[in-house]
């Protein structure tokens, strides 16, 4: 199991935690995906953590990034990102 850490930094959170709640299912659909949060960063409230589960980094990668559903999810969210965002892919090294 991969994790997908994305850190995106936003012009308007309110809009944006709508925008994710509104794009959810597409993550939910796609080959590999084993579920997806959002987190607000306390100290800076302008920043979120996407937090998507994935069975193999090509399932986030390759097939979601090269889907329709990946496109829907970029429509309704980047209008907010102030910034491309950051993202990194990590699995447990220890439990």
């Amino acid at each position: 199991m991969f994790v997908e850490i994305a850190e995106i930094t936003v012009t308007d959170p309110e809009r944006f935690e709508a925008a994710v709640a509104e794009a959810k299912p597409y993550f939910l659909r796609a080959k590999g995906c084993h579920g997806v949060r959002l987190h607000r960063v306390v100290e800076t409230p302008d920043v979120y953590r996407l937090v998507v589960k994935w069975e193999t980094v090509e399932d986030h990668t390759v097939t979601f990034r090269n889907s329709d559903d990946f496109q829907e999810w970029r429509r309704l969210a980047s209008p907010f990102f102030a910034q491309p965002p950051k993202v990194t892919h990590s699995r447990d090294v220890l439990a």
